[in-house]
């Protein structure tokens, strides 16, 4: 029996750092990814898709571990990164998008991303377990979100 939770989470921030740093790092999946808490290991799987790897959660058999794909595609111009899902990479599905534009002598950064996670639990443990798991993902796009913030200046 499988539990499926979906998450969705939007963040909207300025950072003093000009247009062209900003997006250059955000395009740039590693180097971004280095910024995000909590990564185990992410996979360059070719043609702009990476299959991260998350640490696991929990203790022993009740660790729970996200593992997901995803295709990017980024467009400087206009300001625009996005993640597609990509079906059959582990158990979550993925998909969202920087939208980054200037804003004085900085720029501004709106982040969104909805995932759904399948996790091998019994039907009864969901009303228990999405709570907490909306707060672990939560929590990791928020130091995600500071990490970068330091980076960038705000």
């Amino acid at each position: 029996m499988a539990v499926s939770i979906t998450i969705e989470i939007s963040r909207t921030f300025d950072v003093a750092a000009d247009y062209d740093t900003v997006f250059d790092l955000l395009a740039d999946v590693p180097k971004s990814a280095s910024f995000f808490p909590r990564v185990d290991k992410l996979e360059d799987l070719g043609d702009d898709i990476y299959r991260w790897e998350m640490k696991k959660i929990g203790v022993d058999k009740h660790a729970i571990q996200t593992i997901y794909a995803s295709r990017y595609s980024s467009d400087k111009g206009k300001g625009i990164i996005t993640w597609t899902p990509v079906k059959g990479e582990g158990n979550g599905v993925v998909q969202g998008s920087w939208a980054i534009q200037k804003k004085g002598d900085g720029t501004e950064c709106k982040f969104q991303t909805k995932g759904e996670l399948t996790l091998p639990l019994p039907g009864l443990l969901k009303l228990a377990i999405s709570p907490v798991v909306k707060h672990e993902f939560n929590s990791l796009v928020d130091t995600y979100v500071d990490n970068l913030k330091k980076e960038f200046g705000s």
